[in-house]
């Protein structure tokens, strides 16, 4: 008997939880709508960092957003690892289609720490112009207004860093129909969840925006070079020097690759992982917002027919109201729209990685096998990573057809965790058009 009516009290967590969402994304939204926009007319110029490893779908079109913003004065910084990374003709092209923008595509990064992206990062904030940074995904696709949203909360010297909700776009795969119909909804009720109850305490890496000086109160990026979950210490470590993170108003759109239903798994696991590392609490707790695993252990105990139909249709009206009110009214995603009803099957997806993620912290990041602890990147195969870093370093291969010099030349400063040695390999790369001005 005690069994049975803790699992029907158990069960209602997640039904609270989805309604705790319904509210706040409502009244988020409709604040939202009666909210002017960026009408200040602060337009500080800002530094877009986009480290880059290998082609994303559509790769040429997200760089391209970034370049048809209405924003007087901003610079898009590329950094990959080789002049071979699969990337570099769409960012060529990028420069040739835009040559009134000043874009850069740097190569190489010194090897400050296990994160490939994080060294590419240290780069970057090292050689952007000015002093508000926005740092995004190359999955990522934005609107015209990005900059203006992305801008309009730092007039505010509160705030420390902004970040965004993201819609879907997806060109095939079931599971990225699986991965699409759920991962929106999920970051937006997590962020506005996070607003209301505490203050958002981390960014999405879909948008990271903050200002060197913000950033060198914290370290750099340097400072967490060797962790796995980037997003989460950014946010995390302004917010403990008491700077508050802020949601912009432009969504932006994040383009899916064609994944498997094995690719999706995969992908889940290694963001769960994650999670577990730096929040284990907040990890444990997922078991209570996973609704249907609970739906089903209180229709199997409950003591009639009525209560355990009861049970089943609160889940599914509530879970699919979340889904519709957040994802199709409120973020516009026509991914969740087409595929709302494959939540219950996401949900089943998600119950299952969440369980595997207590049972290993091993995850592969483009290539590279690490194991996560206590929220740092420890690669399995030191060889491999190595191998990995000193290819970010050199950057290029003798007889390459581009301008090189030494990052020591450009910044003799060393970075912070690194030997003079390693702060003599990279490399930078200033890509001239064929007039000879630089980009």
């Amino acid at each position: 008997m005690l069994f049975r009516e803790a699992i029907l009290v158990l069960a209602l967590g997640p039904l609270v939880y989805y309604l705790m969402t319904l509210w706040v994304s409502v009244s988020y939204f409709r604040r939202k709508v009666h909210t002017a926009g960026n009408e200040s007319g602060y337009r500080p110029p800002i530094s877009i960092l986009k480290p880059v490893r290998g082609l994303d779908r559509e790769a040429y079109e997200n760089f391209a957003s970034f370049c048809q913003q209405d924003y007087p004065e901003y610079e898009v910084l590329f950094c990959v690892s080789s002049t071979s990374d699969p990337s570099v003709p769409a960012i060529e092209k990028l420069q040739a289609d835009f040559p009134q923008h000043r874009i850069r595509l740097l190569v190489g990064a010194s090897p400050i720490g296990t994160s490939d992206k994080l060294n590419k990062l240290c780069r970057l904030v090292k050689e952007a112009s000015y002093d508000l940074l926005v740092i995004s995904d190359s999955d990522v696709r934005v609107e015209r207004n990005y900059l203006q949203d992305i801008a309009a909360p730092f007039t505010d010297s509160r705030v420390g860093a902004v970040t965004v909700m993201f819609r879907s776009l997806i060109g095939g795969g079931f599971g990225s129909r699986l991965d699409a119909a759920g991962s929106a909804v999920e970051f937006a009720s997590s962020a506005l969840l996070s607003q209301r109850l505490e203050g958002i305490r981390f960014t999405l890496g879909f948008t990271m925006a903050t200002t060197k000086q913000r950033l060198a109160e914290i370290g750099g990026f340097e400072a967490f070079a060797n962790h796995a979950v980037d997003d989460y210490e950014l946010g995390g470590r302004l917010a403990q020097r008491g700077y508050r993170i802020e949601l912009a108003r432009t969504i932006v759109s994040m383009v899916y690759s064609c994944q498997s239903l094995f690719e999706f798994l995969r992908h889940e696991l290694r963001w769960t992982i994650g999670l577990r590392s730096v929040r284990p609490r907040g990890h444990a707790a997922m078991g209570f917002t996973l609704g249907l695993p609970w739906t089903i252990l209180a229709a199997a105990v409950a003591p009639s027919a009525t209560i355990a139909a009861a049970y089943i249709f609160a889940y599914l009206a509530l879970r699919c109201a979340m889904c519709l009110t957040l994802g199709v009214w409120e973020l516009k995603d026509t991914v969740v729209k087409r595929n709302w009803w494959l939540i219950p099957l996401r949900d089943v997806a998600s119950f299952g990685v969440w369980l595997g993620s207590f049972f290993t912290n091993r995850i592969c990041w483009r290539g590279v096998d690490f194991r996560v602890e206590s929220g740092l990147l420890v690669p399995l195969r030191q060889s491999e990573l190595q191998q990995s870093l000193v290819s970010a370093s050199l950057g290029t291969t003798e007889g390459e057809k581009f301008e090189v010099e030494t990052e020591a030349e450009c910044d003799s400063r060393e970075p912070v965790g690194a030997s003079a040695g390693q702060a003599n390999v990279a490399l930078s790369v200033t890509v001239k058009s064929a007039s000879g001005v630089e980009h």
